[in-house]
């Protein structure tokens, strides 16, 4: 990677972010096209968001990703905000131009392309949705977008109603009271990053019809439980590579194609 007068710079703000993989992907993304740019994370604190956010347009920044805990914060201090951003209330990618910044949601898209592999047809699917926090937005969005009947449980109820309310969905008060009427799972929740987490239901009743998938990008415990009852399952790392992807078409204009991030990522992780 050459840097220089004209290289330009995209990133990553959130806190924290130095665990993230997008960093790798989103600058192969850049040799493959052989673009003069590069893209750095930037952790920020919540105190510090709007002092950041005045900075990179400062600083000619051209795009960056917005990760936690800074996704709802960004709309209030854009120019433009995308019909998706908007309905989802959350925004992921911004993109700084002459004419001011926009702003826009890609993790909706990255949840259905990832989703999409393990079960093609969402339409009128019964769907469980373990979750309520800023994830879940954007994965009940696509989920009520495509046509399926989200049922979703959140360990505070008062906030599952909350988001229910907004996008027409159903409460439950135990994921296993609908485990036997739906058809896809989907942990929007961080449980699972530790081992010690404990389960959000007892995953001993998964039914091998069940699709799993779990927005974390790594093999968690209910992925395990998925993957030895016989369920089709997937991790989180898909739903990251397609949303980084859509990103970089709306900073550039340019496709990726999936296997120059995938192999990235592997590489980094693997090798």
């Amino acid at each position: 990677m050459n840097l220089d007068g004209k290289t330009e710079v995209y990133g990553l703000i959130g806190y924290p972010v130095r665990h993230s993989l997008s960093p790798v992907f989103q600058n192969e993304a850049f040799r493959h096209f052989s673009l003069n740019a590069v893209y750095v994370p930037f952790e920020v604190k919540p105190e510090d968001f709007e002092t950041a956010f005045r900075g990179l347009k400062s600083l000619g920044v051209r795009g960056v990703n917005v990760t936690l805990p800074h996704k709802e914060r960004a709309l209030a201090l854009v120019d433009f905000v995308d019909p998706h951003a908007e309905s989802i209330g959350s925004a992921n990618t911004l993109k700084f131009s002459k004419e001011g910044v926009y702003a826009y949601n890609t993790d909706w898209i990255g949840f259905l392309k990832a989703v999409k592999k393990l079960l093609p047809q969402i339409k009128g699917i019964k769907v469980l949705l373990l979750g309520a926090g800023g994830s879940s937005r954007a994965v009940l969005y696509a989920l009520k977008t495509e046509g399926a009947e989200v049922f979703l449980w959140n360990r505070t109820k008062e906030k599952a109603e909350k988001l229910c309310g907004e996008f027409g969905c159903k409460v439950v008060e135990k994921p296993e009271r609908v485990l036997k009427d739906v058809m896809l799972i989907v942990n929007a929740t961080s449980s699972g990053l530790k081992e010690d987490d404990p389960p959000l239901f007892d995953y001993s009743l998964l039914l091998p019809e069940h699709r799993v998938m779990d927005i974390i990008y790594k093999e968690t415990p209910l992925l395990r439980f998925a993957k030895a009852k016989g369920c089709p399952f997937q991790d989180g790392l898909d739903m990251l590579l397609y949303q980084g992807m859509e990103s970089f078409r709306l900073w550039t204009g340019l496709e990726v194609p999936y296997g120059v991030v995938k192999k990235a990522v592997l590489d980094y992780l693997y090798n």
